[in-house]
């Protein structure tokens, strides 16, 4: 039988253009998902609908590349765990970005390369360097500045429940996704990407329909009250689904293991994005420290990757 010749991968520029336009994509799905919770729209019913239209998309995927279904038993409890973990981070990140500026929600949610260094040497893998430790540091350093907090211990100003509740569940989501990127490399490494990622889907569907029906978080299914709320879970599910539809059907093209800090760009995006749709605005500081955290973080991604 002739193998088949892998894809020739894009050029530089255009594999970055390409990234570029997925991490907006991304986060432009949580912008939309903010104007959807604004309208009333439960959390439960914003990831049925995205995880559904993804479910769907992925299926499709696998049966156009003639993919095996079967799952190896050896794995399926890894399997059923990444699922379970992916859920918790989606409602999570939602419930986040529900409470607090979107581009805060990312950018802590996207510490989870610090997690998973951690978590790695916490399970016998190799310490991180200086240079890591260091980069980990000032990113921690720049989270400081991002949350406010020298202003808010010299003011002694309230916070706010819902302010404290949004960053502990950005930070959870962080946590659960380096968690399932673990296992994603160490347990799971032998599944065929698609195969697993829609199983990971089917997973997340089916325990919000769960949640769902055991009525766990109140008002979870509500509908959005008006056409704008619609509209904008509409155009979440699409923008989520494009995004990863596009990047899993490019990913053998992309060069990844150069190119992967590029999609970085998601917090940035969603920063202009909150300013121009949801007049969401950070002081100087913040900016500062939002520009610390995105560059220690795009500079220990490509030292992990080296």
């Amino acid at each position: 039988m002739t193998a088949v010749a892998a894809p020739a991968p894009l050029s530089r520029y255009a594999a970055v253009g390409v990234l570029l336009c997925i991490g907006t994509l991304f986060a432009s799905n949580h912008i939309a998902a903010r104007l959807t919770f604004d309208d009333g729209t439960g959390l439960l019913t914003a990831i049925l609908w995205r995880s559904g239209l993804s479910l769907a998309t992925l299926l499709g995927l696998v049966l156009w590349q003639q993919q095996s279904l079967r799952l190896p038993r050896s794995v399926a409890r890894w399997q059923l765990a990444l699922g379970l973990l992916v859920a918790v981070q989606s409602l999570c990140l939602y419930s986040a970005v529900a409470r607090i500026p979107v581009a805060l929600a990312l950018l802590i949610g996207n510490t989870f390369p610090i997690l998973l260094v951690l978590l790695t040497w916490a399970l016998g893998g190799r310490p991180p360097t200086r240079r890591a430790s260091a980069l980990m540091g000032m990113i921690l350093i720049g989270l400081v500045f991002v949350l406010d907090l020298p202003a808010w211990v010299s003011t002694h100003a309230d916070l706010g429940v819902e302010w404290v509740i949004g960053v502990v569940c950005a930070f959870v989501a962080a946590c659960v996704f380096a968690v399932g990127l673990w296992i994603t490399e160490h347990r799971l490494a032998g599944l065929p990407g698609s195969v697993r990622s829609m199983y990971t889907i089917a997973v997340v569907f089916c325990t919000i329909v769960a949640a769902g029906a055991a009525g766990v978080i109140p008002g979870g299914m509500n509908l959005p009250s008006s056409a704008t709320g619609w509209g904008a879970l509409l155009a979440l599910g699409l923008l989520y689904t494009t995004a990863f539809s596009v990047l899993f059907v490019y990913v053998p093209r992309l060069d990844m293991v150069r190119n992967a800090p590029v999609m970085n760009i998601e917090p940035v995006a969603s920063l202009l994005l909150g300013w121009a749709i949801l007049d969401q605005i950070f002081n100087s500081w913040q900016l500062f420290g939002g520009t610390i955290v995105l560059g220690g973080i795009v500079v220990l991604a490509y030292s992990n990757k080296r």
